[in-house]
């Protein structure tokens, strides 16, 4: 099944990059160090932006936060790094924003909860302020819902209304309806406040992936805001991948997503771009966006007992991605490029044939040489030890020759 045409959302500007309408699926991340830390947070924020992500977010809690976060924008931006900063409030941003109002021109959007924003109370002071921030430097907001932390006002409301129901809905089902409400009426509530509709972006986040595809169905149906589509606590390593990728996947076949983000939990000291690469290559996989060049690569069996062939596929797919600054930079449409690795007779010279340029190395027992396929037709035949390097200045060759601006 072919990707739908993308859901029709207005278009918000996030410190230049566009959000919605026909503009590509923005890919964002979020730091996890201390806000505080300058160094630290100006560090992660670049390898995020190197690594592909658009939007980068960054926590803002406390004054001495909120007082590192111009610091960290000028830093970034004596470095060359342009990534649009955006802040995420809980509880006190309402003061943090007024009080700080180098922190509130710095950052690119703001992040609020509605939940932890006092809205729907007798008085919602706290969410109008920011909102009043907002419109007075013109920046847009995205409004997230979170169900671990929803309204609890409206939750009861729409419970007690729903019991009153010849058919009542389960728990599920009007905390879903409640999140939908709660994404929607603080849109509205921040339109009366002075944003504009196309200053506005919502999300409504779950752990649960078929509660996520649920909420988000509901949520596409009733507004024309862009959103922001991910899992809030995708969890770690393999889990939180196939998790987060089971939850977009439909949702952006059905043409549902304007920017995504996957949350994954890192090791202690891991890597946090691991997150930016699982959006991109879910984007990639679909068809949707291109990145950067597919490896594709056997899974190998008893045909190939040597780990040549993984150990060769590992330094192609690293060469590239440690490539693609320069090569974004020099060679256009480079991101769509197809190589192939493979690893027997069986797949292998068919599989080459089908990518822009692909080897065949030897299996089991098989003749020690490697035929290089480059758009279909045989190119030359690899021997030696050094496949590896002559693959590489092949692919390089093609890569100038193919790509050239």
């Amino acid at each position: 099944m072919a990707v739908a045409a993308r859901r029709k959302a207005f278009v918000v500007d996030v410190g230049g990059v566009k959000v919605g309408g026909d503009h590509p699926i923005v890919v964002q991340s979020m730091t996890n160090t201390d806000t505080v830390d300058v160094p630290g947070t100006v560090n992660q924020v670049m390898a995020l932006a190197r690594a592909g992500s658009e939007l980068v977010r960054v926590t803002v809690n406390t004054e001495q936060a909120a007082a590192a976060v111009p610091r960290i924008v000028d830093t970034l931006d004596k470095f060359g790094v342009r990534v649009p900063i955006i802040g995420d409030f809980h509880y006190n941003g309402h003061i943090l924003l007024k009080k700080y109002p180098e922190c509130a021109r710095a950052l690119a959007k703001y992040r609020i909860n509605p939940g932890n924003a006092n809205i729907g109370r007798k008085t919602d002071d706290n969410f109008r302020t920011m909102i009043e921030v907002a419109v007075e430097n013109q920046r847009p907001v995205r409004i997230g819902v979170n169900w671990g932390s929803l309204d609890s006002a409206l939750l009861t409301r729409m419970m007690d209304e729903n019991a009153q129901l010849a058919e009542p809905k389960d728990a599920r089902g009007v905390t879903l309806d409640a999140m939908v409400a709660s994404a929607v009426e603080s849109a509205y509530a921040a339109e009366r406040y002075g944003l504009r509709s196309d200053q506005i972006i919502l999300s409504a986040k779950v752990s649960g992936v078929q509660d996520l595809i649920d909420v988000y169905r509901a949520l596409a149906k009733v507004c024309d805001y862009p959103l922001h589509l991910g899992l809030t606590e995708a969890g770690m390593g393999s889990k939180g991948i196939v998790a987060t990728t089971a939850a977009l996947a439909p949702l952006l076949q059905e043409g549902i997503g304007d920017t995504i983000r996957t949350s994954l939990t890192p090791l202690p000291n891991g890597d946090r771009t691991e997150e930016v690469i699982v959006s991109q290559q879910i984007l990639q996989s679909l068809g949707i966006r291109s990145f950067t060049p597919q490896v594709t690569a056997c899974p190998g069996c008893g045909r190939t007992t040597s780990t040549f062939f993984q150990e060769m596929a590992d330094q192609i797919q690293t060469y590239i991605r440690e490539q693609m600054p320069q090569w974004k930079a020099g060679h256009p449409g480079v991101e769509t490029m197809k190589v192939a690795v493979m690893g027997c007779v069986v797949n292998g010279p068919g599989e080459s044939k089908h990518s822009n340029i692909g080897i065949s190395l030897p299996g089991t027992f098989e003749e020690p040489k490697a035929p290089v396929y480059v758009d279909g037709r045989l190119l030359t035949t690899l021997r030696g030890d050094r496949i590896v390097a002559e693959f590489i200045g092949i692919m390089n060759e093609y890569v100038a020759s193919h790509y050239s601006t």
